[in-house]
C-alpha cells in the first residue's frame, strides 16, 4: 500500500556569512513550525568545530537543533558528517581524512522527511563555502531543492553580501523563500534603513526581525510563516 502522507515540508537556511545567526533562526523557526507540524526536526548535513559536552565530542549547533526538536532521529541523519576543526569545512574534512559526499547528505535529508512533517536543514557558514576543493554548500543547496531562508546578519556590508547572496540562490535555479533581518551589530548605524534597503532589493519576504540580544531565546521569536509552511 501506497503511503499517503504528505511529503514533509524541507527548508533549508543560509546565511550571509558564518556568525550571523543561522543556528538561532533554524531553532526558532523548529519552534515556529511545531505550533504547526508534529514532528519537526533540524538537520546540520556538515558541522566543522566539536567540544567536550558531558563527556563526549559534540557540536553546539546539531546540539541546539535536536534540543528544538520535537522527535529523535539518528544521529547518523540529523548530523551525517561531524568534524573536529572548527574551520572551513573543506580544511576540516581534509585534516579529519573525510570526504563529504554531497549525494549522501542528500540521503540523509530525504531519509528525515520519512520520519518528520518538517525538516530544517542549517547550511554551514556562507552559501558558497567550500565543502571540499570542487565542491560547495550552494552544490548542496542545488542537489536538495528545497526553498531557501537566508539570515542577514545586520552588521557593516550587510546590503553587500545579501545581495550576493540571493543573487547565487537564485542562480541555482532555488527559490528565496524568505528572510531573517538579525540584529548582530548593536552598535551599526541606521539599521532600520538597511532593513527598508533589503526588503525592497531582495524581493522577497521578510519572515523575522531579531533584535540585538546577548543571549537570545529561540522560543521567544516570533516568525510570519508562509502559508505554505503551515
Amino acid at each position: 500500500m501506497t503511503d499517503a502522507r504528505p511529503k514533509a515540508l524541507s527548508i533549508f537556511v543560509t546565511g550571509t556569512d558564518t556568525g550571523v545567526g543561522k543556528t538561532l533562526v533554524s531553532t526558532a523557526l523548529l519552534h515556529a513550525l511545531a505550533k504547526h507540524h508534529a514532528r519537526v526536526v533540524g538537520m546540520k548535513p556538515v558541522a566543522a568545530g566539536t567540544e567536550l559536552i558531558n563527556g563526549v565530542q559534540a557540536n553546539e549547533d546539531v546540539l541546539a537543533l535536536r534540543a528544538a526538536a520535537t522527535c529523535s532521529v539518528p544521529p547518523e541523519l540529523d548530523n551525517p558528517v561531524l568534524l573536529p576543526d572548527p574551520v572551513s569545512p573543506h580544511i576540516a574534512a581534509a585534516r579529519a581524512g573525510v570526504q563529504i559526499d554531497i549525494g549522501h547528505l542528500v540521503a540523509c535529508q530525504r531519509a528525515l522527511t520519512t520520519l518528520a512533517d518538517a525538516v530544517v536543514v542549517e547550511g554551514a557558514g556562507g552559501f558558497l563555502v567550500p565543502l571540499s576543493a570542487t565542491e560547495t554548500g550552494a552544490d548542496l543547496a542545488q542537489a536538495l531543492d528545497l526553498p531557501v531562508l537566508l539570515v542577514v546578519g545586520l552588521r557593516l556590508g550587510c546590503l553587500n553580501h545579501a545581495l550576493l547572496t540571493a543573487e547565487a540562490i537564485r542562480a541555482r535555479g532555488l527559490t528565496l523563500a524568505g528572510w531573517v533581518a538579525n540584529h548582530v551589530d548593536a552598535s551599526m548605524l541606521a539599521q532600520e534603513d538597511n532593513i527598508a534597503f533589503l526588503r525592497q532589493k531582495l524581493q522577497a519576504p521578510l519572515l523575522a526581525t531579531i533584535p540585538y540580544q546577548s543571549t537570545p531565546d529561540p522560543r521567544a521569536l516570533t516568525f510570519n510563516l508562509p502559508q505554505t509552511w503551515q
